[in-house]
């Protein structure tokens, strides 16, 4: 594991309950899980990369806590609904 990566045991941890016992709590207070909330300001911070930088999508992938150029397009297809390469098309082309 990666110095800084989050999973389910340390967010419980940090808050002093169990996995079991975090995810209805989160959901209820945020609308969503950990996870859904982590993954959606992954992308959130991959969409301002792509937008202001000229990284590339592997860099970009990894600056925003991806691991990987597959799991942010994965990600990024199913909360955005294009992949990154042509979400940074768009963006440029309406500028």
């Amino acid at each position: 594991k990666r110095h800084g990566d989050l999973d389910l045991q340390a967010i419980a941890d940090n808050a002093s309950v169990s996995v079991r016992t975090l995810n209805p709590h989160f959901r209820e207070h945020f609308g969503t899980t950990p996870l859904g909330l982590l993954t959606r300001m992954r992308v959130d911070r991959a969409r301002r990369l792509l937008e202001s930088t000229g990284l590339t999508v592997d860099r970009v992938a990894e600056q925003s806590g991806f691991g990987s150029y597959a799991s942010l397009r994965l990600h990024f297809l199913r909360t955005v609904g294009v992949s990154p390469k042509k979400y940074r098309q768009s963006y440029a082309a309406g500028r």
